[in-house]
């Protein structure tokens, strides 16, 4: 049995009066892809915010390998092995694919920071683009080159938030390739689009105002009538 790399206890989170999150239990085992799921406005960005450390929980703990990582701040937890990628694209568009590669990659490869960046480069499919500026990319492109940046940081956990908004087909396919190669990577994978859940996950976890309305295998989320009726009604808390 895989072991557990992130546990989130009870965690909440309420803005105003408000519980945008509501006593959620999370757990990610050892390099599985785990999605998250939910209709708008159900707390899929306040939870994983509350993991990645970009906000702090009113209440609840987090663990991650192990450890009670519930106060760290952002920075302190991508140093331990989180990465989180943003639903819109956080690259720096001035500088070429290759400069946004190296300032990922440059803590851990100070000596061969090249080659690296060369593999890294070739592993998202973007070797010929390695001197384009960001910014002039297509959009897949971009969101190509911020899933590497975020894989250059070595993440035993990389979140991903919508990854495939706004992409082709051909690029949603380059994504799938792209994910379905990693190996020893926990993924979490926050994403609308249904077929990309069903193609990737192994366990999916489905959020409705704040709180778990179900979580297990892709089959039997599909059969789950609670989480029908709630896509079919829709779910109205902050997100």
């Amino acid at each position: 049995m895989a072991a557990v790399i992130l546990e989130a206890r009870g965690l909440s989170r309420a803005f105003g009066g408000l519980r945008a999150v509501d006593g959620v239990d999370l757990t990610l085992t050892e390099g599985e892809i785990h999605a998250l799921i939910g209709p708008n406005g159900a707390g899929k960005t306040t939870l994983v915010s509350l993991l990645s450390g970009r906000l702090a929980p009113d209440q609840g703990t987090i663990r991650f390998a192990g450890e009670d990582i519930t106060r760290l701040p952002a920075q302190t937890r991508v140093l331990r092995g989180i990465a989180y990628t943003f639903q819109i694209t956080s690259i720096y568009a001035g500088l070429t694919v290759f400069d946004n590669l190296a300032l990922a990659l440059q803590r851990r490869h100070r000596r061969d920071l090249a080659d690296a960046v060369t593999q890294a480069a070739t592993r998202i499919g973007l070797a010929p683009y390695l001197q384009t500026e960001a910014g002039t990319l297509s959009y897949g492109h971009q969101r190509l080159l911020e899933i590497g940046m975020g894989l250059a940081l070595s993440p035993r956990l990389l979140i991903l938030d919508e990854p495939t908004q706004g992409l082709a087909n051909a690029e949603i396919e380059d994504f799938l390739t792209l994910i379905r190669g990693l190996t020893g990577t926990t993924i979490l994978l926050i994403e609308h689009n249904m077929e990309v859940v069903m193609a990737l996950a192994q366990r999916i976890t489905v959020l409705n105002m704040g709180r778990v309305l179900a979580s297990g295998t892709p089959d039997a989320i599909r059969a789950d009538r609670a989480v029908q009726d709630a896509y079919l009604g829709g779910g109205h808390a902050a997100d």
